[in-house]
């Protein structure tokens, strides 16, 4: 049987995210209890977290060292809140965007838990000043902003309350690295953390090349798909950087000036009007149809391509 001496964690919200936390944890030999408001949500996410481990199994991407029946007997729902934080190392929220919501989530935890357990939200947008404002256990309090699909995409973004302690962010930091994640440390909390701000500058210049006419739509994927995207899944922009000329000083003196006569051409932010966002969506249209049934049959492929890739990396990655 699988050993849960390594702690207990406790996810609050079923849904996606929740379930995929539950299977990561759950793959680092954790205990792992999941709280819902409802029960039948509770069973539900049970069944489906099974379903998706059997699979994962059966293609030989599982997770961790334990088997799929030892990390499946690490996962249990809790439908008391009181009884589930009863002896947690870290609590990891995972409710709708919704900030009234979560800040009443967090206001009920602060009144019940100890001063050692760390209180994580997986919010991709709120601040921690505006989410964690007025906690008494604040200094225990962070944002783990995972990327969806967790399970196949590890990074998660670590963003403090300007009053969490370092300490929290460490054993944050290493619990997530304990689980095969990959942790970054965003220093201080910015709209959009690290992650959104460079997808949303990504997003406003293709948006803007598209609405001028400049490339169609399924042309301006490819260019990331194709070009970009397949230096980005194993180097980031400033590693590309020192290496397409003699290091990054080389590359400053040979292409900056370059770079801001371009930049200078950048436009405002877009509006995203309703004419161009019909342009653009004919034009996904024709590759996958906005139909419930296309759209689940390419997220899956896009799953299936991303688990592939992270077995890649796991090979590739130097030491």
């Amino acid at each position: 049987m699988a050993s849960s001496a390594a702690g207990c964690v406790v996810i609050v919200g079923s849904g996606l995210i929740g379930r995929s936390w539950a299977m990561l944890f759950a793959s680092g030999g954790f205990e792992v209890k999941l709280y819902d408001i409802e029960q039948q949500q509770i069973r539900n996410a049970l069944e489906n977290i099974r379903k998706e481990m059997k699979l994962l199994e059966q293609a030989g991407s599982l997770k961790g060292s334990l088997s799929v029946e030892e990390q499946l007997s690490l996962i249990s729902g809790c439908p008391s809140i009181q009884e589930a934080v009863e002896g947690a190392m870290h609590i990891q929220e995972c409710v709708p965007e919704d900030l009234e919501l979560k800040k009443k989530i967090f206001a009920q935890l602060d009144s019940i838990v100890d001063d050692r357990v760390i209180l994580s939200s997986s919010t991709s947008c709120l601040m921690p000043s505006k989410l964690f404002a007025g906690l008494v256990h604040v200094k225990q309090c962070i944002v783990a902003h995972p990327v969806n699909p967790p399970y196949y995409v590890p990074l998660v973004e670590l963003v403090p309350h300007p009053e969490t302690a370092p300490t929290t962010v460490d054993r944050t930091h290493a619990l997530m690295k304990k689980i095969g994640q990959c942790p970054v440390r965003v220093q201080k909390e910015m709209d959009g953390f690290v992650l959104n701000r460079l997808q949303y500058a990504i997003i406003s210049e293709a948006w803007r090349m598209v609405e001028e006419g400049i490339v169609s739509p399924s042309d301006l994927d490819l260019v990331m798909s194709e070009g970009l995207g397949m230096r980005y899944a194993f180097i980031g922009p400033l590693e590309t950087m020192h290496l397409n000329a003699e290091g990054m000083l080389s590359y400053c003196d040979r292409y900056s000036e370059s770079i801001k006569r371009v930049l200078k051409t950048f436009g405002p932010i877009p509006e995203f009007s309703r004419a161009t966002a019909e342009k653009v969506n004919q034009g996904m249209c024709l590759k996958v149809p906005d139909d419930p049934e296309h759209l689940a049959a390419r997220r899956q492929w896009r799953d299936e391509c991303l688990m592939r890739l992270a077995k890649l990396k796991s090979q590739v990655q130097p030491q």
